[in-house]
């Protein structure tokens, strides 16, 4: 069964969410960081972003959060308000 971790941040300006976009898609995903989908929402407005990543089982999103968990806060695109684990009970794309 997948799973997604998902995190909330606050205090994510425009400019911040536009850098961390530009060192997502140029770097290389941590070491050991197992595969995963990864989505990422944005209110520019409320300076508040929304953080999915889905993994295929138990054992990926463990390490995942591991490796998630364990990274500085300046490599976040906010202040982390939250993160739930949610089973991922429809998944489709068109």
């Amino acid at each position: 069964m997948a799973l997604a971790r998902v995190v909330t941040f606050d205090g994510v300006s425009k400019d911040r969410m536009d850098g961390m976009d530009r060192e997502m898609r140029e770097g290389q995903p941590p070491e050991g960081f197992p595969s995963s989908e990864l989505v990422v929402l944005h209110d520019p407005e409320a300076e508040k972003s929304l953080v999915i990543v889905f993994f295929d089982s138990e054992d990926d999103y463990r390490k995942g959060d591991e490796i998630l968990s364990a990274m500085p806060a300046g490599d976040t695109p906010g202040q982390r308000t939250s993160v739930t684990k949610y089973n991922v009970a429809t998944r489709m794309s068109s």
